[in-house]
């Protein structure tokens, strides 16, 4: 009896399915504040089990944290602010990069590059000594105090990121996209608006988030400069308690961990938009 050249006893192999662990690996990261919270946890100990009849670490920064979170609101609005000011005028500075007029060209690529480039905290200290205190509309007095400052400063190095994610995303696009609106007798301005920038969104967006997350950590630069953020607050409670050292551990934690819950989520959901955005030209 002859066996078929192709036959064998050996058991098949099913296709390898691989598991499903996206959501299992988004618990396991959440586990990443768990060692912040062990220290808050594990200085209050340290502290309470010594002979001192001071307040434990924990009930002394449970007394603080209400001033401590409505500085961190304060760190939100900063970057808030500065990230609208940034987007508008690195839009208009990343369209200027795509300019035909060599001079708009040359000039938007030349400011692009410089404050793209230039420490944040260095134009966070241009901002606060050069700017003035108040300036006359009209006849109008505005006032400019710090924190306005500290926006505008933090707002430039936005503004030429910016730029530089919209030049990216337009040149991304096939060249195709330009020939065939040029073929419907469409102007390069109504081409821009109507065809080019509608498509660049789902591409400009995640790189638009991971800059504000980025933004938002950086606003504690502003505590350098003397605005009343998170950080100062945070500087001055461990004064007011007399600069005890089993405090700075809990405090400095605290502000690790809130600063941690706000801008996780935008991480996770800037890699998810990534994945679902994603394009092969």
């Amino acid at each position: 009896m002859k066996c078929h050249p192709y036959k064998t006893d050996l058991p098949v192999m099913l296709p390898y399915k691989p598991i499903e662990t996206e959501n299992f690996g988004s618990t396991i990261k959440l586990w990443y504040a768990v060692p912040i919270v062990a220290l808050i946890l594990g200085t209050s100990a340290i502290a309470q089990s010594g002979s001192d009849i001071r307040l434990g670490a924990v009930q002394t920064l449970m007394r603080w944290m209400p001033l401590l979170l409505q500085g961190f609101i304060f760190n939100v609005l900063i970057s808030v602010m500065a990230m609208a000011i940034g987007t508008g005028l690195g839009a208009a500075l990343g369209i200027g990069q795509l300019s035909l007029n060599r001079l708009v060209r040359s000039s938007s690529w030349l400011l692009t590059q410089f404050f793209r480039n230039a420490p944040w905290l260095v134009l966070l200290f241009f901002a606060m000594f050069l700017l003035p205190f108040e300036v006359n509309i009209f006849g109008i007095i505005v006032p400019l105090p710090d924190w306005v400052k500290a926006t505008i400063g933090l707002a430039l190095p936005v503004m030429a990121n910016v730029s530089e994610i919209i030049r990216g995303a337009v040149l991304s696009l096939p060249s195709g996209q330009w020939e065939a609106a040029e073929s419907l007798a469409y102007s390069r301005r109504q081409t821009l608006w109507l065809i080019i920038l509608p498509q660049c969104l789902k591409r400009m967006l995640p790189p638009w988030m991971n800059l504000y997350a980025i933004l938002t950590m950086a606003t504690v630069l502003a505590s350098i400069v003397g605005v009343s953020e998170v950080m100062t607050l945070t500087g001055e409670a461990l004064a007011a308690e007399g600069g005890r050292p089993d405090l700075l551990a809990p405090f400095y934690a605290f502000v690790l961990l809130i600063f941690f819950v706000y801008c996780y989520p935008i991480a996770r959901l800037t890699v998810r938009l990534e994945r679902k955005f994603s394009v092969i030209n």
